[in-house]
């Protein structure tokens, strides 16, 4: 019979061997996802209800009626009948904003300068709706379970080496992993969402020019410091970068649109 050993090295590799189960939306990039989407729904529910309960509100009526008109724009064109599309403008100045697996949409007061308008927001809002219908937080769920199973696994494999030398050996798994695999795994997530979302906003009538626009302006914004290498999304230059490399498909997408909004309504 197979020991423990073996039966965790071959559950790892059948993990990492069946990414080709499923592929992204647009893209077509083969995706390992461990994670049953019903699953996914609840937990992005249930994250969304503890987001907006600690979080008040936007008192900006007029932000909330342009966020919900561009969400409910994009949520057309993104083709997911199962989802339950909730958008929501909180009262905080963090310049962010999320999409959670069942569209729970949630865009942060403090991002709207950046956006100067409608088809700003819509580059922000495509984003993030591009991560959720990609399933990207079930496909990171799936790979730190492969990558905890591999931890797991090599410290069963060195039960025989002096604890200080498996301590060791165990940091340096997780710095590799951390660097090596999760990060530059999460920033190809951030250049995909960009490339759906690029195309999502151009199907919903806006222009899709705004895209490498806003990531100047956001760039202008702050930098946090972090090295590109070492963090989860690419730096805004690359990202404006290779938007305005894909300007061309997204242009045809918005020329043959049944709706054109432009830029849309100025924000401030």
């Amino acid at each position: 019979m197979p020991n423990r050993r073996e039966i965790l090295l071959a559950g790892t590799a059948t993990m990492f061997g069946c990414c080709g189960c499923r592929s992204a939306p647009i893209t077509g990039r083969p995706q390992l996802k461990l994670i049953p989407t019903s699953l996914e729904m609840q937990l992005g529910q249930q994250s969304f209800n503890d987001v907006v309960q600690s979080v008040p509100a936007s008192q900006n009526a007029h932000w909330q009626q342009i966020v919900s008109r561009v969400g409910q724009r994009i949520a057309a064109e993104a083709n997911q009948p199962k989802f339950q599309w909730e958008f929501r403008l909180l009262a905080d100045q963090t310049q962010n904003a999320f999409c959670l697996p069942g569209g729970k949409v949630a865009i942060y007061e403090g991002i709207i300068p950046a956006c100067q308008n409608e088809a700003g927001l819509a580059v922000v809002m495509s984003h993030e709706i591009a991560h959720a219908i990609a399933h990207h937080g079930a496909e990171r769920m799936s790979q730190q379970a492969g990558v905890s199973g591999v931890s797991t696994m090599l410290g069963w494999m060195m039960n025989d080496v002096t604890p200080a030398t498996k301590q060791l050996a165990m940091q340096a798994f997780g710095t590799g992993a951390r660097y090596g695999l999760l990060l530059p795994y999460s920033r190809k997530h951030e250049t995909e969402a960009d490339e759906i979302g690029l195309m999502l906003m151009a199907k919903a009538g806006y222009d899709p020019t705004e895209a490498p626009l806003f990531w100047g302006r956001f760039a202008q914004g702050g930098s946090t410091g972090t090295p590109e290498w070492a963090s989860t999304h690419p730096s805004d230059d690359r990202r404006a970068a290779e938007l305005t490399a894909k300007l061309p498909t997204a242009n045809s997408i918005y020329e043959s649109s049944n709706y054109r909004f432009g830029k849309g309504e100025a924000l401030v």
